[in-house]
């Protein structure tokens, strides 16, 4: 019997298909990491509960935000996420802390992919991904698909 493949879902707050991957991921049977679901209870990290005028911070205030007790509590569960998963797929649009994500999980020896619905701007280092694709079934396929990471 093949284990379920654990998947982190990387993208951004803004990106509307957000959920509706998450949950097309679920429905095919795939354990995912949920950033604005992480824990029952838990609607996920925003900057804004340790600060609503969080759009106005300049550089100092955003170093020592991330300090605060309820940014590491936000961190500790997409790290514990990351450390979890077997496979990461960034979706697209997004920023740089999927990237960031995306990139922790090439580095580590995991299993990732970018899945580009609607494309933001070309980026050149998606070529560390193992996967490309902006077909949501060929997405599906490959995430069934078994076997290491490989270019």
């Amino acid at each position: 019997m093949t284990a379920t493949r654990k998947i982190y879902l990387a993208s951004s707050w803004r990106n509307e298909r957000q959920p509706e991957v998450v949950e097309m991921l679920k429905f095919n049977g795939f354990e995912v990491y949920d950033f604005k679901n992480p824990a029952p209870g838990n609607n996920g990290f925003h900057w804004s509960a340790i600060n609503p005028d969080w759009k106005n911070w300049n550089a100092g205030q955003f170093i020592a935000a991330l300090w605060h007790p309820y940014a590491k509590k936000g961190f500790f569960f997409d790290k514990q996420a990351l450390d979890w998963c077997d496979t990461c797929i960034m979706l697209m649009p997004c920023g740089v802390s999927a990237s960031l994500e995306l990139g922790y999980c090439a580095g580590a020896g995991k299993r990732t992919a970018v899945y580009i619905p609607e494309l933001r701007e070309p980026e050149l280092m998606f070529m560390l991904a193992d996967f490309i694709t902006d077909d949501a079934v060929e997405l599906l396929e490959w995430c069934h698909a078994g076997g290491a990471p490989g270019r």
